[in-house]
């Protein structure tokens, strides 16, 4: 393993480095694609496939699963594999052994082996016969010793022992202890099956061959070794080259895999994920919902599985709801014309029992709608000038003065100025007006724009210095519309022509507006109201003619 490791790796530098030298506008005929749905650019494809999750994404999941399956399978397949290895190759070396020792009981003569013991190995046939038994010992790497051995009952008799540092002829070595239940078959000339050892030889695979002489009795057996430890280094090496080849085909595999959930999971998924998000942000704009409902079915994810289902379906449901909230939209918007026309309506019936006040409901809500823009333009009250906020106060601005349906006409009508008495009764138009409005906000469930029409209705005679009426609230603390509202009343007073009064001119109108910054007015009002005096013009040639 670890001298394949260099061999690996330039493998894929090499690969690597070929596929840096493939020009970027060649690149794409060597790209194996299995789009199943309106293939996405390289960028929007890595993006999409990309996904933020609660705990763990598919892809890893689906990753972790085929890990331990593969983990398992390799497990259990490399156990196997192993043992049958391992008997394969001890079955093999026993076969080597046994061969080995057959022939070197070939090359000997049962009758002379007493002879070879009482000659110490001092003769020319002795010699002969220990170069014979060598050149066999040599020839054939799987065998680490080679002897004969005369069994008897004092031990094993050495007859040749090829060790260069073995036994002399003659010698006698005690019985191991491995070899304990062995040696009544051993004394009595009898086969027996190969032996493994541990002892001072070291680990051993050992193999008895029996050698026979003219009358049929064993004269002495030929002893074959292994050695298990080589084997062990050989069942190591196996091991590496299964994790090596198993390693291999684990990344093959994990590689198509991604591969495949990619093109046919996660990229479709996320599609689906990213264009359902898409049209959740855009129920603001029917414009916007609608191109991303055509967006969504343009995708045309074909996988032809569950998920294909769950697309159509998804198309089907934002369809659908394109199409419901395009409904509710008009329903919306016929609504509130209604609720317009009603309050114009409304405001009309109130204006009409005053005589003095034409066409104040138009051109006070035309101011409200300069002064609250102003302020938005400015950065003034942001928290508070919400769109909502401003459609609700510009819509609700012509009911402020509601209250006054509650005036007796010889007050409200009164060509002269008021006495103290009919002041006071003047002055509830604003608890009646807040009053009314109460009245219709409870019959309407949820939030509700004629809250600013009732907070115009209770506060628009409120002064910044705290010396209005009716509660004798200041500053801040009068809300925001009943502000506004202030300064558009009070300008378009001035500015109108009353049976007491004629109109004032424009520039002391204004002057009077200054006036009052910051003791009947919100500054911030009057500044963006002053600053705004073009627009203010054109509604004062609108309604007040010759002025």
């Amino acid at each position: 393993l670890i001298r394949d490791l260099p061999d690996k790796a330039i493998t894929v530098l090499l690969v690597l480095a070929a596929v840096r030298l493939i020009p970027e506008s060649s690149r794409h005929l060597f790209r194996f694609s299995m789009w199943l749905q309106r293939p996405v650019a390289e960028d929007e494809a890595a993006h999409i496939g990309q996904s933020s999750v609660r705990v763990m994404s598919l892809r890893k999941k689906t990753l972790l699963v085929l890990g331990l399956s593969m983990a398992t399978v390799a497990v259990a397949a490399s156990s196997a594999s192993l043992i049958i290895y391992t008997d394969a190759l001890i079955d093999d070396h026993i076969r080597i052994a046994q061969g080995t020792a057959r022939i070197a009981a070939g090359e000997l003569n049962g009758d002379h082996i007493d002879d070879y013991l009482k000659s110490g190995g001092d003769t020319e046939e002795y010699r002969r016969l220990e170069r014979e038994l060598r050149n066999i010992l040599v020839s054939t790497t799987d065998i680490k010793y080679l002897y004969v051995y005369k069994i008897m009952d004092d031990g094993c008799h050495v007859v040749f022992d090829l060790d260069e540092t073995g036994e002399k002829p003659g010698d006698v070595i005690p019985f191991d202890e491995g070899f304990s239940e062995y040696i009544p078959d051993l004394l009595a000339g009898r086969a027996v099956d190969p032996i493994i050892t541990n002892d001072r030889y070291g680990h051993l695979l050992t193999v008895y061959e029996p050698v026979y002489d003219s009358d049929g009795r064993c004269a002495c057996y030929v002893g074959a070794d292994v050695d298990v430890g080589k084997l062990a280094v050989m069942r190591r090496s196996f091991i590496a080259k299964s994790a090596s080849i198993f390693l291999g085909f684990f990344v093959l595999l994990c590689t198509f895999v991604i591969w495949l959930l990619d093109y046919q999971l996660i990229i479709p998924i996320n599609t689906v994920v990213r264009g359902m998000n898409e049209l959740t942000h855009a129920s603001a704009s029917q414009e916007r919902m609608d191109e991303d409902v055509k967006m969504f079915r343009s995708l045309n994810i074909h996988t032809g599985d569950e998920l294909e289902n769950l697309y159509h379906s998804a198309g089907s449901m934002t369809r659908n709801q394109a199409e419901h909230l395009r409904s509710i939209r008009r329903l919306s918007d016929s609504t509130a014309k209604m609720q317009d026309g009603l309050i114009i309506t409304m405001a009309d019936l109130v204006e009409s029992r005053d005589s003095d006040t034409g066409a104040h409901v138009q051109k006070t809500a035309a101011y409200v709608k300069i002064i609250v823009e102003g302020l938005k333009k400015k950065g003034y009250y942001l928290q508070k000038i919400t769109p909502k906020f401003m459609s609700d106060v510009v819509r609700s601005a012509p009911l402020h003065d509601v209250g006054k349906i509650n005036i007796p006409d010889e007050v409200l009508n009164k060509p002269g100025k008021l006495t103290d008495e009919e002041y006071e009764i003047m002055k509830t138009h604003t608890t009646a007006g807040k009053r009314i409005m109460e009245n219709a906000i409870s019959t309407v469930e949820g939030d509700n724009y004629l809250k600013e029409a009732r907070n115009m209705a209770a506060y628009h005679h409120e002064r910044w210095d705290g010396k209005g009426y009716p509660e004798g609230i200041h500053g801040e603390v009068i809300p925001l519309s009943a502000r506004i509202m202030a300064v558009a009343d009070v300008f378009d007073a001035l500015t109108s022509p009353r049976v007491y009064k004629p109109a004032f001119p424009l520039e002391k109108a204004l002057a009077i507006l200054e006036e009052g910054k910051g003791t009947q007015f919100d500054p911030k009002c009057v500044e963006v109201f002053m600053d705004a005096l073009p627009e203010v013009k054109v509604i004062l040639k609108k309604y007040n003619k010759g002025m």
